[in-house]
This record gives structure tokens, sequence and C-alpha cells, in this order.
């Protein structure tokens, strides 16, 4: 990428931190509530009986523990099947969960309008990605009466982070909450922004989704998740513009010819994975750090640069589509510019974010460099 279309890349994203802190800041009044889509939600007092479709980890910091209260049924397997180290940690915090009906998702197929109706809610709130596939089922809803609102933090847009949070503040009845939280978010992207809103030449950066195990080629971004955040980190994207959608396998070959400055390989807790590099609450240093090592054996990977300079890394794919993402983005920035960002502490930060909005103790290993003398 030239050095004007990056610097056109890191201005839009300035601006985009700003709108969307002023949007935070000034959400004030009686306008009623608008999704992350920009659709009117015809919700006149906060709902008392929601059904979720994901999400989870930001409507409790939006809404707190007692906004499960509010819940009357939600996509379980998408949290419990996915990353089931995390929701166990949740029910013990929240017992309600446990016992929440499933209402089925789109991932699996298996989305029961049926079931909805039945649990009688008063507002629907699915993702972006759900709410697209389900287009008949969401015009049942409405006709019916029943208010369905999106939200979207997959697609890293600040301004749908930002929507996507006062929306469910005042879904919710927790306005105040949910600003501080959208101001917390856009504070920390505008801080990012700022520091490398300069920079002339980026680092070539490459992620990979670590589901697999090394012998597996895994999924790279591009417009979404994880590609974003290197944009917002002032990388160069190896895959932008490489694979046909958001995200997709980047050929090997290329990554080779791309030679990264710098690679990133996503984990976390899936079951079933023995192969995956573990990141999460149940991860340690030393097993994260062995589920990284077979990368840097990869054939032709100990010639790249990144490999070279100890620049291969873990980080937790939970943390590329949440509203606590700046950690990962600060994380991702500071070991591509390790002078600008010396005064941050990325795991510090996403303690912080835990200690203050959630109700489950961090811990475990959410971002480790393979090479422990240059952590």
């Amino acid at each position: 990428m030239s050095t004007s279309r990056g610097t056109m890349g890191r201005r839009n994203l300035l601006l985009a931190a700003a709108a969307a802190l002023a949007a935070a800041r000034g959400a004030h009044g009686d306008d009623g509530i608008v999704d992350a889509l920009g659709r009117q939600i015809p919700l006149k007092a906060p709902a008392q009986r929601i059904v979720l479709g994901f999400n989870y980890e930001e409507y409790t910091a939006v809404a707190g523990p007692a906004g499960w209260d509010r819940v009357v049924g939600f996509a379980k397997a998408l949290w419990s099947g996915w990353r089931p180290s995390i929701y166990a940690r949740y029910v013990a915090s929240i017992p309600r969960l446990a016992d929440l009906p499933d209402v089925g998702n789109t991932e699996d197929n298996n989305f029961s309008l049926e079931r909805v109706l039945s649990l009688r809610p008063d507002l629907v709130v699915l993702a972006e990605w759900s709410f697209k596939l389900l287009a008949e089922p969401v015009k049942q809803l409405e006709t019916l009466g029943i208010p369905v609102m999106v939200i979207d933090y997959n697609a890293e847009m600040p301004e749908r982070h930002v929507a996507s949070t006062i929306a469910l503040g005042k879904a919710t009845g927790n306005t105040e909450r949910a600003r501080t939280l959208a101001s917390l978010y856009t504070d920390k992207l505008a801080d990012i922004a700022h520091r490398v809103g300069d920079v002339v030449t980026r680092p070539k950066a490459y992620v990979e989704l670590g589901q697999g195990g090394a012998d597996t080629t895994g999924n790279t971004y591009w417009k979404t998740m994880w590609g974003r955040l290197l944009e917002f980190a002032g990388a160069e994207n190896i895959a932008a513009g490489r694979i046909p959608g958001a995200w997709g396998p980047l050929n090997p070959e290329y990554v080779l010819a791309a030679n990264p400055d710098a690679i990133f390989i996503a984990g976390s807790s899936w079951v079933g994975r023995p192969d995956a590099v573990l990141t999460g609450f149940d991860a340690d240093i030393a097993t994260t750090r062995a589920r990284l090592a077979p990368y840097a054996k990869r054939q032709g990977w100990s010639e790249l640069a990144a490999i070279r300079n100890g620049q291969l890394f873990a980080i937790e794919h939970g943390l590329c589509r949440a509203l606590f993402d700046y950690t990962a983005t600060y994380f991702i920035a500071k070991q591509l510019y390790p002078g600008r960002f010396s005064d941050i502490d990325p795991v510090a930060e996403l303690r912080r974010y835990h200690e203050q909005f959630l109700p489950v103790t961090f811990e475990g290993c959410w971002m480790a460099r393979l090479t422990p003398e240059r952590a």
C-alpha cells in the first residue's frame, strides 16, 4: 500500500473515532433507540423480556449481571459451545444463565421463531450477521409488534460499536453506563490513532486463525474483525486485497513472498481442537507458547522477518469483535511500535475492563510473544 493511501486510511480512522466519540457523549434526550444499522427501534421504555442472539459479554458490561433478569432466552450454544470456559465463569456469577431457554442460532441453522414467540419477548436483539440471515423471521416478529434491534461489533466500525452500546444501554435502562463504556472505547481508539497517525512506513503484519493448528492454513481477515484492528494499529495487512471476502485462507506462498514483519495467531479455548493455540481464562503462558511454537517451524517460515526477529504472537480471537477490542489493538500496536506505546500495558487494560465492567475475575493468558526474552 502506498504512503498516501496509508495516510488517508489513518485520517479516516481519526475522523471515525472522533465522530463516534461525539455520538457517545452527545446521545442525550428522548431521541429513542437507534440501532447499529441506523434503524429506529419502537421501544418506548426499557425492555422487560429480551431474547439475546449474541455479544453476551457486551450485554453484561452494559446492563450488569442484573440485566440478565430481563433476558427470557438466548442463543446459548454460541456461548456455551463455542467458548465454554468463558461461559462457565459467567454461569458461576449469574446462575440464571444455566436455566434460560436456548432459542437456537443461525450458525447451527436451528434458530426457532416458534420458541422465541413462546417466550413473549418485547425485544429481540440480533447480531448484524444473524439479522441478515433471518429476514423472514424478522419480518414476522415486527409484524407482530415485537421490535428487533441490531447490534454489530464484528464489523469493527467505531460508529457501530458506539451505536450498539448506546442502544443496549437505552433498551435496558442503563444509558449512563452505556455512555461511559462507549466513551472509554472511543477514547482508547482515538489514543491509538493519535500515536500512529504520523507513521509514514507501516510494518507488514499477518493474522491467522489458529483453530486447526500449524498444519492447517487458518482464515485471515480483511475489512472486518482482525483486518480492521490491524488498520487501527497502524499495520499494513498483507491480506488486504488478497482474499475474495472479508475472511478466508491466504495462499501460504504469498505469505512467504509478502514476508511480514509481525505475525499474530488468533487462539481461543475451542472445544475438540487439541492443536489449536490455547488462549483465554484457562490458558497459562507456557501452554500458549507450546501451542504457538509449531507455527515458527512451518515450511519456509524460518526465513520470514517476523520469525527471525521474534515477532510471532498469540492473541485471543474473541478480542477482535468486542467492546474491549481496543486492548488487542494496543497489543498489536505495541509490538509494531514499541517506542510509541512503551507506557501502555495491554493486559493491564484488559484486566481493568473486567474489574470495572464484568462480573468475572480476569486471569489466564490472552496475549503472548513466543520468545519470552522479548516479552
